[in-house]
Parts: C-alpha cells; sequence; structure tokens
C-alpha cells in the first residue's frame, strides 16, 4: 500500500517536471589554457590570437627589445621560423613586449598577458615581461591559435629554485644548459651549483672534476640571458675534502692524530685565508648576490670531542662558557662578514643549527632548511633568517631517495611544510628547491637523472609560483607538462649520432673493432671479443674511478654497470669516447694503453669509426 502511493506521488512529480519549462543552465566557463606554472586567473573573452607568417615582434624600447631579441631565438628554435623585432603600432597577429615601472602591482617577476586580435606581455620589469614570453612560448607549443583572454601573472614566492651538486663528480655542460632552459620556460629562476672551478690560485687542488673558468662564464651568461640567477657553493668547513685532499696543512686533526681530509680546521687562520681566496676567486666568473657555505654536516661520522682544539678555540674567543658549536658559529659568521663586504648574501644548511650553541648565526644569512633538528623553522624565522624550504623530502639522490613527487602532489605540498614543522603563513620563507645529490656517482647516469627530474621541476615550480593543486589528479598535472613539452633549445642528449652495428675505431695507428649498441638511457656499450669496454681502477670518489690516467679496458658485459657506457661525442669528423659517469674521455698513452683524462688535460683521441 505505502509502495503504490509512492509510486502515484512519483509519476505526479514526473509529469509536472515534463510540464514545466526547463530551468536555464549557465554556461561553463573556459578554462583557461594550459601552461606550467597553471594560469591562475584567466579570463576569457570570444575569438583566438592567431600566429602566423606575418607576425612581428613589437618592442620600443632598449629593455623591450632584449626581451623580444630572446623571444625571437626561441621562437625559431621551436619551429615556429624567425619573426623581425619592430619598434612602431601593432597590427593583427603581432606580439607586443611592453616594460611599464609604473605597473608596481605586478612585482619583479610578474606580468599581464593579453590575447585577441594582438598578444600583448605588459610587466613593470624585463624580468617579468621575460616570464609572460614563457607562457606565449607554452601556449605556441600547442598550436598558432591562444584562446582570447587575460591573465595577471604574480609568483607566490621569490626564489624557485633547483640545486645540483655537480661535487667531487663532474656533471656536463650540455646537461647544465639544458636545466637553465627548463628552469626559465617554467618561470623557476634559481640554480644553486655546489661545484669546483680549475683554480689558478691553488693548482693544487684541482682534482676532477672541476670546471673551466670560460665553462662556468658561458653557463652564467646563459643564465642571465634566461633570468636564471646562478649561486655557487664551496661546502665549508666541512665535506672540504675536494679542496683539501693536497693540503694537509688545513685538515683538522683528531686527538689522535688523525688528519680529516674533509675537515677544515676553523682554528687556523690560514683555513679562513684560504677559503676567502677561493670566494675571491669564484668571483672572477660568477655574478650572483649570494655566496653558499653550505656548512652543514661538519661532525657527520664524529663528534666535537675528539678535537679538544676547538673547544679551546671557543672559550678563548668567547669565553669560558662557550661550546665547540660557537667556534663553528664563528666560522659562519666570519664567512658571512667577508661576502658581505663583497656585496654578497650569505646562504647555508641548517642542520648545524643545533641549538647546543651560545653565539647567533649572523642575522640575514638565509637559511636553507633540509633536516629536523632541534632548531625548528619558526625558530630560525624568529631570529632573523630568510628561510628556504630545501626539504629532504624535496631530494633525488643518485641510486638512492628519488623524491615522491606523486605522493607531493596528492598532499598538496606547499613552502610551508618543513621538514618537522608546517608553518602557518609565507611570511619570511623565499621560497623552496629540489636537489640533486651525486651520493652514489655511478647509481644512476645523467640521463637516468634527467627523467626523474622533470616531473620534479615541474612539480616544485608549480608550488613556487602558485597554487600547487591546480589539477583534481597527479595524472591530469602529469598531462599539463607534456602539453608545454620541453624548453626551445633543450637538447635531446639521448640520442645516438651511429646506429648499432659493428665499427672498427680508428686513431693515431691504433684501431680495434667492437660491436656499438644504443642503452636504454640513451649512451652505447662498446663490445670487443674481449667484453665491454669499462673504466676501472684508481681511487674511487663517490664510487667512482675519478682518477685522470686510469685505464679503461674490456671486462665481462654488465648491462647494469652504467661505467661500461659511453657517450659517442662528434668531433672533427670523428667522435670522442666520453665515459658516461667520469666524464673523461679515452686517450691513447704511449705504451698503447686508453686512459681517460679530462679533457684540457690531454687532448681525447678522436675515432673514426667505419
Amino acid at each position: 500500500m505505502r509502495r503504490h502511493s509512492r509510486l502515484v506521488g512519483a509519476l505526479a512529480v514526473l509529469a509536472l517536471s515534463l510540464a514545466a519549462p526547463a530551468p536555464a543552465v549557465a554556461a561553463e566557463e573556459p578554462a583557461a589554457p594550459v601552461t606550467v606554472p597553471a594560469l591562475a586567473d584567466w579570463t576569457p573573452a570570444s575569438g583566438s590570437y592567431h600566429y602566423g607568417t606575418r607576425t612581428r615582434l613589437v618592442a620600443d624600447g632598449a629593455t623591450e627589445r632584449r626581451v623580444a631579441g630572446t623571444l625571437a631565438d626561441d621562437l625559431r628554435a621551436a619551429g615556429h621560423g624567425r619573426v623581425p623585432v619592430v619598434p612602431g603600432g601593432a597590427r593583427a597577429g603581432d606580439i607586443v613586449i611592453d616594460v611599464q615601472p609604473s605597473r608596481t602591482s605586478l612585482g619583479a617577476e610578474g606580468y599581464e598577458l593579453r590575447a585577441g586580435k594582438r598578444l600583448s606581455v605588459t610587466a613593470a620589469t624585463d624580468t617579468g615581461a621575460f616570464y609572460g614570453t614563457r607562457t606565449l612560448l607554452q601556449l605556441l607549443a600547442q598550436g598558432d591559435r591562444v584562446p582570447a583572454g587575460r591573465t595577471v601573472d604574480v609568483p607566490r614566492y621569490k626564489e624557485r629554485g633547483v640545486g645540483v651538486c655537480a661535487c667531487y663528480i663532474h656533471v656536463s655542460m650540455p646537461w647544465l644548459e639544458n636545466l637553465v632552459r627548463e628552469m626559465a620556460y617554467h618561470r623557476l629562476n634559481q640554480l644553486l651549483l655546489e661545484l669546483k672551478v680549475k683554480s689558478d690560485t691553488h693548482p693544487e687542488a684541482n682534482t676532477w672534476g672541476y670546471y673551466t673558468k670560460d665553462e662556468i662564464r658561458r653557463l652564467v651568461a646563459l643564465g642571465e640571458r634566461y633570468h636564471v640567477e646562478i649561486i655557487p657553493e664551496i661546502n665549508s668547513p666541512g665535506h672540504m675534502d675536494p679542496w683539501l685532499e693536497n693540503r694537509p696543512d688545513l685538515q683538522l686533526t683528531d686527538s689522535d692524530g688523525n688528519r680529516q681530509p674533509s675537515r677544515l680546521d676553523i682554528t687556523r687562520p690560514e683555513s679562513f685565508t684560504y677559503y676567502t681566496s677561493l670566494i675571491d676567486e669564484y668571483a672572477q666568473v660568477f655574478t650572483a648576490t649570494s655566496w653558499h657555505m653550505g656548512a652543514d654536516e661538519y661532525m657527520l661520522g664524529s663528534d666535537f670531542a675528539k678535537y679538544p682544539q676547538i673547544l679551546k678555540y671557543a672559550r678563548d674567543t668567547y669565553g669560558p662558557d662557550a661550546t665547540p658549536q660557537d667556534a663553528f658559529i664563528d666560522f659562519v659568521n666570519r664567512v658571512h662578514a667577508y661576502t658581505a663586504g663583497k656585496g654578497k648574501r650569505l646562504r647555508i644548511w641548517n642542520d648545524g643549527l643545533t641549538g647546543a650553541n651560545t653565539v647567533q648565526v649572523a642575522a640575514g644569512t638565509t637559511v636553507e632548511h633540509w633536516l629536523n633538528v632541534a632548531t625548528k623553522p619558526s625558530r630560525l624565522l624568529a631570529q632573523g633568517h630568510p628561510l628556504m624550504n630545501a626539504a629532504y623530502a624535496l631530494y633525488l639522490v643518485r641510486g638512492g631517495f628519488h623524491s615522491d613527487t606523486e605522493g607531493l602532489y596528492d598532499q598538496r605540498w606547499d613552502p610551508r611544510s618543513f621538514e618537522g614543522e608546517k608553518l602557518a603563513s609565507r611570511e619570511g620563507i623565499t621560497g623552496a628547491k629540489i636537489s640533486l645529490w651525486p651520493d652514489n656517482g655511478r647509481g644512476e647516469t645523467e640521463n637516468e637523472v634527467a627523467v626523474a627530474l622533470w616531473p620534479a621541476l615541474r612539480h616544485i615550480a608549480q608550488a613556487t609560483w602558485g597554487d600547487p593543486h591546480p589539477d583534481d589528479t597527479y595524472g591530469a598535472f602529469v598531462a599539463r607538462g607534456t602539453a608545454v613539452g620541453h624548453a626551445p633549445g633543450w637538447r635531446d642528449l639521448t640520442r645516438v649520432p651511429v646506429a648499432d652495428g659493428s665499427y672498427t675505431f680508428q686513431t693515431g695507428g691504433r684501431s680495434f673493432t667492437a660491436e656499438v649498441a644504443r642503452t636504454a638511457d640513451g649512451y652505447v656499450t662498446v663490445r670487443t671479443a674481449d667484453g665491454c669496454l669499462e673504466v676501472r681502477g684508481g681511487k674511487l670518489t663517490l664510487n667512482v674511478p675519478l682518477q685522470p690516467g686510469v685505464e679503461a679496458a674490456p671486462r665481462t658485459c654488465d648491462p647494469a654497470n652504467t661505467l661500461q657506457r659511453w657517450q659517442l661525442e662528434p668531433a672533427a669528423g670523428g667522435h670522442r669516447l666520453v665515459n658516461a659517469i667520469t666524464r673523461m674521455a679515452v686517450s691513447v698513452s704511449d705504451d698503447g694503453r686508453f686512459v681517460q683524462y679530462p679533457p684540457d688535460r690531454r687532448t681525447p683521441a678522436v675515432w673514426h669509426l667505419s
């Protein structure tokens, strides 16, 4: 009976609904065009902008012409043809670059983009205008038509970065150049590089893998053109073995008389002079306004009790209540004062700030927080330190831990989420960075690292510029990155210049026959009748044979052995044979052996393949 009455009521409702006019349904607002980082406030309009063969770049002032010149080069590199840069009035199809310092609401890096019959990028600075052109390039990567509309796009955080430890090992210049271009394309602005520049002042420290000054000048110039500040780091007073290996006089000595090649003796005036002389030499090639001294893990695997001279130094300097950590902070503060005198701001890692000290780090020192220790991020902010989030969760370690980008995205991670504490406000937080470390230098090749890097790079770009969760699913966010592709000028470093097959390698009267086969990560194996060519022997650094002069010889073939992977680098009508891990090229010794050397130490053999 109750079922019958429900059925009658339902039929009556249905009849009324069929008789009544349907309610109006609001039209769904068009989605913003796809970019990374995503556009947060897109206002659509009718029509579209069309990029075509008659498109010009309209730029009147010197600043605008500089931005337009870079855009013109990138349009050509992206396959969009040659576009002239012209002054004067714009016509349909043109792209207008306009820098208006009065547009202060856009800040130092924001921009306004309008698309209609023509497309305009307006900013208060050249950096803002440049970022507007990156958005334009991403839109054109998806087609020659851009939906009409307007956006005002301003970053949430000032520092949006990637850290690369090209320390101990050598990361190739093409790989670093790719990184700079990709960072700029995704509006990241800070590359922190821990590396060794070949020293003229201290030639005894020139162990591989250093970079020449000319190499660094070229990289810095690329960074300046693409608005990526490249900040150098020499880690000190710990992790200094690349610089102290041949300087036992500056190595910290423990109570048993053992010298510590990785630890600088901070009690010696000569140590400070040595370190600051390196700062001065780096200033010849780096133009950044910051200096990173690391200052992490000074006592890793040991403790201050093993070095009584450090406590003595602290008490002689700061009185009887001083602690050994005060001597450590004293060294940091002396470096702070030195770099400030050179017009540079100091950056350090946070793990040395344990609270077991009476001397405070100088206010204004930027602290990059990666590890949960007693002194929390909120405390560091209260002490007057700009704070960057460099969380361990954002690490990519060769052959080890990889950041869980999908998990971070799903958690709506943002730069307020530090290891051990989440802050309620963005106040005082400069931004965040992902960090690449070579703890097991042979654990992965550069090309394998790149595969893991690109999703993490796009995620940190999104989380530091705007809404950390613009898409409902991580899969949709990945699709966003796929849609915009790689930066103009990005080089596919997995291309192999020869087909798989049997070749005779010839150079200077020496020859051998080998099977060349491409590896999954874009290198080759070189298989002779006696096995696969491999670098082995000498001193290992981070599990890598980085000693110049070490032999390359056939060994039992092992597909998992990255030291058996080689890059065929085109050169002078032939190819250099460069090891994928050591980044040294093969030369032929006087006694006919194949040996590896840095390219500036011995001219690499050029192999002619037939």
